[in-house]
């Protein structure tokens, strides 16, 4: 059986960069076959600031809109986040998906693709690392960092990984195709 990974794009921002990184993360992951990866946009959740009345951890979600971020969430066995850096944080959006659900995100792996200026959204990961253990996952070591990413996009907003790109995504989907396998057992 194949562990399912999903990508989760996390910038819903018009004119966003994250589609096109996710959309070659998505591909890569997929042709590395440890995983059988999905691509997710947040966008397409439309998740309004939080708006639950009971805690995430009883699962009695009233919003069709947490009902299926729910759904989508509870499918995977691991995350990678494709995330920005926003002021040194990770985006709005990301914390707020991240709030809306408890017990889903329970004792799975997850890795970051993160990018921005110089610093490829080193800050925003770091600070999402920690974020996450709150909810029980366990984030990797290895990560995929993008600096400059619209320098590497083609003429039809395609990203254009480097060599550099590939063998820190590789490193970090091998670490987490480990640890899905290990934190099954715990589900």
């Amino acid at each position: 059986m194949s562990l399912k990974l999903q990508t989760i794009i996390c910038s819903t921002r018009p004119g966003r960069i994250g589609p096109s990184i996710g959309r070659w993360f998505n591909g890569f992951a997929n042709e590395q076959g440890g995983f059988a990866s999905d691509l997710v946009d947040l966008a397409d959740f439309n998740l309004p600031v939080y708006d639950e009345p009971n805690h995430p951890r009883m699962q009695k979600y009233e919003h069709d809109h947490t009902k299926a971020w729910s759904d989508s969430v509870a499918q995977a066995d691991a995350y990678v986040f494709v995330i920005p850096e926003y002021n040194f944080c990770p985006p709005p959006s990301f914390i707020n998906a991240l709030n809306y659900v408890y017990n889903e995100w329970n004792y799975k792996p997850c890795g970051f693709v993160s990018y921005g200026g110089v610093s490829g959204g080193l800050r925003s990961a770091q600070m999402a690392k920690q974020l996450v253990t709150t909810v029980k996952m366990m984030p990797m070591v290895e990560s995929v960092m993008v600096q400059m990413p619209w320098e590497l996009l083609d003429d039809n907003r395609n990203f254009q990984a480097g060599d550099h790109h590939t063998g820190s995504a590789s490193a970090m989907l091998e670490e987490m195709a480990k640890w899905a396998g290990a934190l099954k057992a715990m589900r």
